[in-house]
Parts: structure tokens; sequence; C-alpha cells
């Protein structure tokens, strides 16, 4: 891949050796209890949410529920037939932030809200979610419910540990706010993971962070897995690398021989400042220059543009198609939907086939390893499957206990994996070889992987990584009835 050695817009100059700027220093800020809501936007949504206890009310008893939304991360793509046949839910109500309140640093925001717009709310107060997962459209319901992750993980853990409180529409039709010592602690613990199959969150009270205008980042290389490993390991317990502070850390391998880390600070000052919405691409930079600026809100949406590194496949990587792309369609929900469009209509496949091409099967997923073991699933990964670049994401639960649906171990260091792409399936396999290939050997390594995407699980193997009894406990307890699909149906059955 090209080396982005002229990457940045500003003084290039800079860009060759170390730049010795002021970065503030960032720290945790204490938990706090945001203040009643404006009596206006109270009083709408409480209107809102009296709306949609009706309406889920009113489905006749055995019908299928789904949420009417304009985008989706998900990659597991409903049968349209069948999906035609659901009730939907007009959820657009719950689609923006109802409070910022700087003094205790928290928001209330709908569940439906999109992390973009999540931003764009609490920005002007000098102020970010602890994780800003790294697309736009992602929700914040959608984080929590489903799970997210990003660069501050290592530092401030998954998204659903700064929730304060969650009001949730569950199974049963009763609308709940659930905390950490109320008397819906159980659910409060349980929704992350349970991916709408116990409930629907119409709004979250959030802990916000403060921010700086600028992000530095600075790129490291590695020669192997082994020792990017082991400086993962030192960064989790130092908060720092070669003395440079650690607000932010990811990655990329792009093979076995040639990984980043990225660590990156909060920074007051910019002697230049890099835009990777326009002719130049993020992870390509990632090989060169050293050193980065980006003003905050730019770091937080680095990955979107270019969905990663996912809009090569339809040719947004050449000059040429990119300078004729709009940039308002340079985004990863733009793509998203060109995918749902290929998968509907099946046109690769058929192209593929025209051609004489192989089978090739898709290995979209996100894995979290412990990092002792990381090493030997990026060998693996190399050998086995063979897709790259790879995305690396340190994170640490923030939590001193674990969620129940995704026993992560509190204290312990993991490192997310992801990998969104399509190999060529070898001779005489079927569809699905790869990805089970993954889950066992994720399995070996004593990880979990996130169930946004496809899942070959046996339900016992399912039940044995994501706690089948505390799940039932809570199925039992929030949706006696059923009537929300159920987490192994949703997520491998795909219903």
């Amino acid at each position: 891949m090209t080396d982005s050695s002229s990457s940045g817009t500003g003084s290039q100059s800079n860009h060759g050796g170390s730049v010795d700027v002021h970065a503030v220093s960032v720290t945790e800020p204490p938990a706090g209890t945001a203040p009643a809501l404006p009596a206006g936007v109270r009083q709408a949504h409480e209107a809102a949410v009296a709306r949609i206890q009706r309406a889920y009310a009113a489905v006749p008893t055995g019908a299928k529920v789904r949420l009417a939304k304009r985008t989706s991360n998900l990659f597991r793509f409903r049968d349209q037939t069948a999906g035609s046949r659901a009730a939907e839910l007009d959820v657009s109500a719950f689609s923006q932030v109802l409070h910022v309140d700087p003094g205790s640093r928290t928001a209330v925001v709908g569940g439906m809200t999109t992390y973009e717009d999540l931003v764009d709310a609490t920005l002007p107060h000098g102020l970010m979610p602890f994780v800003v997962p790294q697309l736009k459209t992602i929700t914040l319901g959608g984080a929590v419910t489903g799970l997210g992750i990003e660069s501050t993980s290592l530092r401030l853990g998954m998204p659903h540990e700064s929730v304060l409180a969650m009001e949730i529409l569950t199974g049963d039709g009763e609308v709940v706010t659930a905390t950490a010592d109320n008397e819906h602690a159980d659910l409060f613990r349980g929704f992350p993971n349970s991916y709408g199959t116990l409930g629907y969150a119409l709004s979250l009270t959030i802990e916000l962070e403060p921010v700086a205008p600028f992000v530095h980042l600075r790129h490291f290389r590695f020669r192997d897995p082994e020792t990017c490993m082991e400086a993962v390991a030192k960064i989790a317990a130092e908060g720092s690398y070669e003395g440079h502070r650690a607000d932010f850390l990811d990655g990329a391998m792009f093979s076995l021989d040639e990984i980043y880390l990225t660590v990156a600070a909060f920074s007051d000052v910019a002697p230049w400042t890099s835009d990777y919405t326009g002719s130049q691409i993020f992870y390509q930079s990632l090989r060169g220059p050293r050193e980065d600026f980006l003003t905050v809100r730019d770091y937080l949406w680095r990955w979107d543009t270019d969905w990663f590194w996912c809009s090569k496949p339809f040719g947004m990587q050449n000059p040429a198609i990119r300078r004729l792309w709009p940039r308002r369609y340079r985004r990863s929900d733009v793509y998203r939907r060109l995918v749902a469009f290929d998968r509907r209509h099946g046109l690769s496949g058929k192209l593929a086939e025209r051609r004489g091409q192989p089978a090739r099967e898709d290995v979209i997923q996100d894995v979290e390893i412990p990092v002792g073991r990381g090493a030997d699933f990026l060998r693996f990964f190399a050998a086995d499957v063979g897709m790259s670049p790879v995305w690396l994401c340190p994170l640490r639960l923030r939590s001193d206990q674990a969620w129940p649906l995704y026993p992560l171990a509190p204290g312990e260091v993991y490192v997310n994996f992801g990998f969104w792409g399509m190999v060529p399936l070898p001779p005489g396999r079927a569809d699905g070889y790869h990805n089970r290939l993954v889950e066992d050997e994720v399995a070996a390594l004593g990880g979990h992987k996130g169930l946004y995407s496809t899942s070959f699980y046996t339900e016992e193997q399912f039940w044995a990584s994501y706690n089948g009894p505390a799940y039932s406990a809570l199925k039992q307890r929030y949706d006696g009835g059923g009537r929300l699909a159920g987490l192994y149906e949703k997520c491998v059955r795909g219903q």
C-alpha cells in the first residue's frame, strides 16, 4: 500500500521528526448525576415514551417486532421477506440529545441518537463521551446493548461502563429505569450484549470527559506480534510509551513484520493539522510520517471516511474516483448501504461467477483476546485467514465487576482485533469455513467475539460463552412472554 508521507494540510516540514508541544493533562472525571431535564424537554420525552409504549402494546401477540431505524451497523442482513412481516416501532423521537450538563459532565441522550449527533452536542461544551465508537452512525443504545470500543477503551473501558442510568422499554412492555443500585440493577448489568432481546433503551444518562482542541498522534512500528503485544502490556501498566502519554491507543497490522501502534494524547496546540476527509487516507498515514495532529473531532472520526480501509472495493482509494466522489458521501453509512444493496441483489456474487472466480467468504468480525495470547492470534490469523489489514484496539474494563453477558475479566488487558472483508474459500470448503476457524481459535485463547456479524456456534457453545443461566433469568424477568427474539435466535439464527 502507498506510503502517505506527504499527508497533512499544514507545515509538512515538521512531520519528519519529533515535535515538542504542550499536551494537556486529562483525568477521568468523577461520576456525576445529571440534573432534571428542562421542563419542555421532559414533557416531550414523556409523551414520546407513552406513544411507543402504546404502539408496542398494540403489536399482535406472536408478531415479530423490529425498530424502524434509518441506519444499521449490523452485518447480519435480514431476510427482506421475513422483515416485511414484522411490526416496526417508530423510534425517531429517541434520536436526539436531550440535555448536556457541563457542571456534572453528564448528558441525557435518546437511545437511538447517533454518536455523530452526540459528539456534535458535547464538543461545544469541551466534552466528549468516554468512548466514541469509530463510525458516525453507531447509536448510543446500540453501543450499549451491542457493545462498542475505541482507542480510549484501555483507559476508560467500554461505552456501557460510563452509563449512569438507562430508561428501557422491556420485552414485557414496561418502561423501567435501571441503575447500578436500584431494583433493576440486574437489567442494568445484563443489558450490555443483549442486542435488544430484553428491551430497547429509550434514554441513557452518561458521563462525559473534558477534551482539548487537538490530538497529537505518534505511530510506532513493530517487527513482530510479540514485541507489539509487550508494548501494549507496558502501556497498560504505565499509561505511556517512550515518555508519551496514552490518552488513546489503537493500531493496525499490515503483515506479521509490519504492525503499528498509535499512541495519542490530547493537546491544546498543534503545529499543523492533517485532513483525512479529502485526498489522504488515514490508515495509510500510519506508515509514515511518525507524527501527526488532528482536531479532536477529526480524530474521533478518522476511521469513518474510509470505513477503516473498507472503502477500497468501491474504488474510493483510487485518486481519480476519490476526486469525483462527493466528500459528503465519503462515510461509513454510505458504504454500508451499498453493501446492503449488493447483498439484496447478489451483484458481486453473480459477477464473480461470470468471471470464473472462486467462491469467497465474508469474514467480518471483532474479537477480544487476552494480551498475553494476542501474538498467538495474529500468527494464526495470518496463516489460516490471511486478510490484512487488521485493526488492533486494546481495552480493559473500567469496572471491578464482570458484566454478565460478555464476561471479560476485570483488571485483565485484552486486545480487540477487527477484520472485515472477503477471502477465497479453499477447494471443497463451504461458506463459514474461515469464520468457524476464528471462533474455535478465539475460544482456545480465552477470548470472546462480538455478535454484530455472522456466528456459527452451536447452542451449547454459545451459552457456554455468553452466560446462558444469567441470560435465561433476565429473559424470564423482563420478557417472560418471549415477545422479543432470544439472544441465540437473533445473533446466530438471524431472526
